[in-house]
Order: C-alpha cells, then structure tokens, then sequence
C-alpha cells in the first residue's frame, strides 16, 4: 500500500510540472510574439516616416565654393573670408601675414530650401549676388533618396578700374556667372562628399581665342575627426584652364564653438568668389604659392518659424 501511495505521489508531482513547464511555454511564446509583433510596428512606423539627413557639411561653404547645406528658414549668417598672402613670400612678409584678402557676405534662408546671399570682395573689388536651392535632400524611410541635390547661382559685379582702352564699356561688361549642380551624399556620420559642375561664363574677354563659358567639375569632403572638428578638402578641375592660371586645391579644419564655425585653411586661390577662386587661381602648391586663411560663420535668428518646411 505504501508503494502504491508513493507511485501515486510521484505521478501527481510528475503532472503538476508538465502543466507548469507547458505554461510557462505559452508565457514564453506570448512574450517573444509580442516582441516580434513590436518590432514589426517598428519597422512599418519607420516606413511610414521620412528621416531627412541633415549637417552633410558643417556650413553653407565648404572652404571656398558652396556646399549642399542651406541657411534655415529665418536664419542671418554673417560670414568673414580671409585670405593672407602666399607662404613663399618669406619673412619680410611675415610669410605672407602682411597682406590679405577679404570677402564679407550676408547669406538667408527664405525657405529651408531657398537661400539668398550678397557679399563685397577687396579682390577685384567685386560684389557678388547668389541664390541656392534645394531640388532632393537624402533621407531614409518613406522616401529613400539616396543623395542631396541642389542648384546654385552667382552674379558678380567687378568695379575695379581697369586700363584705358579703345572701345565703349557697358555696365554688362563688369558683369560675371557662375551656375552650379551641388551634388552630395553622407555616408555616416564621419564622412560626406560632394561633386559639383560648374559653369563660369565672363561677359567679356581680352581676346577671341578664350571662351566666354569655362566649365570645371569641383569635389570636396569632410572627415569627422572629433564631436566639433572635422577636417575638409576641396578641388576644382578645369576643363581648359586660362594661361597663366591653375586648378585650385584647398585644405583645412573646421571647428564648431557654439554659435560659430571656425574655418581654418590652406589653398592657392587668392580670390574668394566662383569666378576668381574657379578660373584664375595662380598660386601652385609645388613652390609654396599658398595661402594661409580662414572663415568665420555667424548666425542669428531673425524670423522664428515653428515648423521646419521639408
């Protein structure tokens, strides 16, 4: 009888844990169905939703030429470009140190996707009128669009006073283009690049032989190498370059304090605007024809706007 009772025992036991093992199955089964039942509402919500890439470059500049990054909407940037003498100009110069270039600019976002901007440059003595849109931005989700694109526009006004000469002088005359594609893609967050064709075209010409319309194909990048340093590069190949003149190539760190975007660089262009800076940069690295220079960016909030316009 006791062995009966022990058997009787031992099948109960035996009972209740196949009844707890099998719920807690289910409870284990339930669990990971709704974790999987998560994670797909996860993914449809991120399908559902647009991820815009933002900060490609860290300003509207990259060092000389435009980037793909705009002036926000209601946004004032106050921007001061300048460029010292060439290095090779040795110590009576102060390797270069006594002389300088300067641009000062007004850029401002009309619409996250419209930018306008004036500036004056000493070289040349130049004004300089531009606007800039953007037509696709990279993003992620809903739409997948796997680059940035945008157009750019530059006006430029020399008021220098050049050499008597034999012929009438239009106020056309002064007049210069540029009319750029920015085109770009961020590959993380470390590393962004840009291709850029440009068209310089120049009212008028010392001679026949040269072209009014000078094409270039420009590149640049920035390297992430710290939360708020990020080193850039940028180069200009010119499709016939005018003699005498080169392909500019330009170096440089950018650093982020606050409201400011220091932009400390090295490059051959004495001029700062697409038509100096594009097409007649005279300056060769090789025999250290290069200029020391750098960018300061400021902005300022003119116009709140509660909702960012995409």
């Amino acid at each position: 009888m006791k062995l009966i009772r022990c058997l009787i025992k031992l099948q109960g036991g035996f009972i209740i844990l196949l009844i707890s093992i099998y719920a807690t199955t289910i409870r284990v089964n339930a669990q990971t169905d709704l974790f999987k039942m998560q994670d797909e509402q996860n993914k449809k919500d991120a399908k559902d939703k647009t991820d815009i890439t933002t900060s490609i470059f860290k300003t509207t500049r990259l060092i000389n030429g435009q980037s793909i990054e705009n002036t926000g909407a209601g946004i004032l940037d106050l921007k001061i470009s300048h460029r010292f003498g060439t290095v090779n100009s040795g110590a009576y110069n102060f390797y270069g140190l006594d002389q300088a270039t300067m641009r000062i600019g007004l850029d401002y976002g009309i619409t996250d996707r419209l930018e306008i901007g004036v500036g004056r440059s000493t070289y040349n003595k130049e004004f300089d009128g531009f606007f800039k849109f953007r037509i696709l931005r990279q993003s992620t989700g809903k739409v997948n669009m796997p680059i940035s694109i945008s157009i750019a526009s530059t006006t430029m006004l020399s008021t220098i006073k050049g050499p008597p000469v034999s012929y009438p002088i239009n106020f056309s005359d002064h007049l210069n283009f540029a009319h750029q594609v920015l085109i770009a893609r961020k590959f993380g967050d470390y590393f962004s690049f840009q291709l850029t064709p440009t068209m310089v075209h120049y009212n008028i010409v010392a001679t026949k032989a040269i072209p009014n319309d000078l094409y270039s194909l420009g590149s640049g990048f920035r390297l992430r190498l710290s939360k708020r340093i990020n080193l850039t590069g940028e180069y200009y190949y010119q499709q016939h370059p005018l003699q005498g003149y080169h392909n500019p190539v330009s170096l440089g760190f950018d650093i982020e304090t606050g409201g400011h975007v220091f932009q400390l660089h090295f490059t051959n262009s004495t001029g700062i605007n697409e038509r100096s800076f594009i097409t007649q940069t005279d300056g060769r690295w090789q025999n250290g024809a290069v200029h020391f220079g750098f960018n300061i960016s400021r902005v300022f909030t003119i116009v709140k706007h509660n909702k960012t316009v995409k």
